[in-house]
């Protein structure tokens, strides 16, 4: 690692610092608040492996520095890890806690650790009843006390007086769309762990606000038990992730599948707005992708503009911290979620024709049944068929979409706004190719031309405006996740976005893959982490996949570090000053890149590295066991958890 000091004149820089806890810091481990690194760069130090791959054993982390110990979910045994980490490069398991003495069935979702607590949320079976939040005792793994929350409890974070516990109700529908909770935000007073009490920020004030939360762009469009109407805005808002402020009396929930921020009061447990995030625009140079996984006669990377596609950011993790102007700013990771339940069920997609055989007369094709699921995700070739809907019936065809088109309707793309892929009156065209628009996937809910009262305006088969067609027309096409992380500040307002630099980084000669640091990211630019690596295979996806995050102060300084879902690894970015955030590492500990693996045929965990990276924590050097800064990282694929150090230059 380079550093701006010669040896010698560091050393002498170091002892004009008097101070011994000073000149520990000049070797990169401190955080002083005098003294801020010129570099920082990832280093594997340890791990512990679960021993189970693809099932997701290892996901959110986090960790008491008065015991040394590491809590890790481990979702497939619906339990958590306790993980000895006194030693940060040989972490062992010491014990578990099991969510079902608490609550009969349950599963534990989320873990957050503060002043010697360890809070957890317990998901019921089914899920769309009540949860609870349970408060242990880190050195003893005892049970202090639970509360009843509400369907779904995910997310948990401490106040920073670590007095109160907020928990991301998500409160997501059934698999067939028939139970829908309302999504809220429990606000549990731990500051008597063995009585805790909860407040609940709730949507209700909103359900009559919905033409106003629509105007300002808010994503509603869950639709009812019966398919036939809308949902409420207490149900189809589904609670992700939290962010607190420095000062403990704001939050912040991301909204992710409505692309929407809700804030929160926390001392009166009141949601006092919510904040519509916008869309990316891919038609501008810096907010490029590669929007196509199988280029055909493109490059394979092929990182370019797409006019009237729009990126909806729908953040996962979110954290607060305060900038050096005094002000409290939100790092998002911009990871995309699409509604999709139901999509193993046959019945939501209909049955395909069947042709005459002799005596047995041609069956049409029909669509099916909307009471058994809710699919918005769709890949675009099939979108704008000029055939329209139905021939996929019995294979993908979203039964809501086959509801709104009148059954054996289809969809256009306008050509003043896709000529530049191809698309003329009435036929999509080469859009629909795979090296051009065709494989991406975007919903079908929205992007369509409609009138005034919200309902579609129809068109012809030869895209002629006229109300008796079938064909809905989609001047815009909205795609999921920003593929970027974005700063906001504390209205919801964004100041920074990375734009294209993630997919430009992986796609350069600068990025590099393996605990050494050896192998070329291109050459598995956007692949997949649960399957062999395939190169681009995630491009008409998600792409890398910005999923949790974390941030980390050290001196005057302030870090991000993201974990890409896809690709894998952590990037590491220096968002000290807000409005200019720098990208200062990342490192990828997966070491096998070629072998076939699968559920059926998992590989040798301890020769694969590290796949699918979901939860993230910080440690800061003055609690950490080895006294230096280390991030902790649970990967849910591999079902490992790994200990970075952060190595600093000053």
């Amino acid at each position: 690692m380079t550093s701006f000091f010669t040896s010698s004149r560091r050393h002498l820089f170091c002892l004009s610092l008097v101070a011994a806890a000073a000149v520990a810091a000049c070797g990169g481990g401190d955080d002083d608040a005098d003294l801020s690194p010129i570099s920082l760069q990832l280093e594997k130090i340890g791990g512990y492996s679960s021993g189970i791959f693809l099932q997701s054993a290892a996901e959110i982390p986090a960790f008491d520095a008065a015991s040394k110990r590491a809590f890790v979910v481990n979702a497939q045994s619906g339990k958590l890890d306790v993980l000895d980490l006194s030693d940060p490069k040989n972490p062992r398991k010491v014990g578990e806690i099991n969510g079902t003495s608490v609550l009969a069935n349950g599963e534990v979702n989320s873990v957050a650790s503060q002043g010697g607590l360890v809070a957890i949320a317990i998901q019921a079976k089914p899920k769309t009843d009540a949860g609870r939040v349970a408060i242990y005792q880190a050195a003893d793994l005892k049970l202090l006390g639970s509360v009843p929350v509400g369907a779904l409890p995910d997310m948990l974070i401490f106040t920073p007086d670590g007095k109160t516990v907020l928990v991301a109700n998500e409160a997501e529908p059934s698999d067939d769309y028939q139970s829908d909770p309302e999504g809220s935000i429990s606000i549990v007073d731990v500051s008597t762990p063995a009585s805790p009490t909860v407040r609940t920020a709730d949507f209700k004030a909103f359900n009559t606000r919905a033409a106003e939360l629509l105007a300002k762009g808010v994503r509603l469009f869950g639709p009812t038990a019966d398919g036939k109407g809308k949902a409420t805005v207490a149900q189809d808002l589904e609670p992700e992730y939290i962010a607190v402020s420095p000062d403990g009396k704001t939050a912040w929930v991301t909204l992710q599948e409505n692309n929407a921020l809700a804030v929160v009061d926390i001392a009166k447990a009141t949601v006092t707005d919510i904040v519509a995030l916008g869309y990316k625009d891919h038609g501008l140079a810096a907010n490029a992708l590669d929007f196509a996984d199988s280029d055909g006669k493109s490059p394979v990377i092929n990182i370019t503009t797409a006019p009237n596609v729009l990126g909806m950011y729908q953040p996962d993790a979110i954290a607060a911290y305060r900038a050096g102007d005094g002000q409290t700013y939100l790092v998002s990771a911009n990871e995309g979620d699409a509604r999709a339940w139901g999509e193993n069920t046959k019945a939501y997609f209909g049955t395909a024709a069947i042709a005459a055989t002799g005596t047995s007369p041609a069956v049409p094709a029909q669509a099916g049944d909307v009471t058994k699921g809710f699919v918005e995700e769709w890949r675009i070739k099939h979108l704008v068929h000029k055939d329209g809907f139905l021939r996929r019936a019995g294979d993908d065809l979203p039964a809501h979409l086959a509801q709104l088109a009148k059954g054996n309707g289809g969809a256009l793309l306008n050509p003043a706004n896709f000529a530049w892929c191809g698309a003329v009156a009435g036929d999509p065209k080469t859009c629909r190719d795979d090296d051009k628009l065709g494989r991406l996937k975007v919903t079908w809910t929205q992007g369509y031309q409609t009138n005034p009262d919200g309902s579609p305006k129809w068109y012809n088969a030869k895209g002629e405006a006229d109300a008796s067609g079938n064909r809905l027309m989609y001047d815009k096409l909205y795609a999921y996740g920003g593929r970027s992380i974005s700063i906001w500040n504390a209205q919801g307002v964004q100041v920074w976005d990375s734009g294209a630099a993630i997919e430009q980084f992986i796609a350069s000669d600068a990025c590099k893959l393996g605990a050494k640091r050896d192998v070329d990211c291109k050459t598995y630019f956007n692949t997949g982490h649960d399957a062999t690596a395939a190169l681009d295979a995630r491009s008409s996806g998600k792409g890398p996949e910005p999923e949790g995050l974390a941030v980390g102060t050290i001196g005057s300084k302030s870090f991000a570090f993201v974990g890409l879902e896809r690709m894998g690894g952590v990037l590491v970015f220096d968002i000290t000053d807000p409005k200019t955030p720098k990208r200062v590492d990342y490192i990828n500990t997966r070491e096998n890149w070629s072998t076939v693996f699968n559920d059926k045929a998992p590989p040798a965990l301890d020769k694969v590295g590290d796949l699918g990276p979901e939860g993230l924590t910080f440690i800061p050097a003055k609690q950490s066991p080895n006294g230096k800064p280390l991030l902790v990282v649970g990967n849910e694929v591999s079902g490992s958890t790994a200990v970075f150090q952060l190595n600093l230059g000053y």
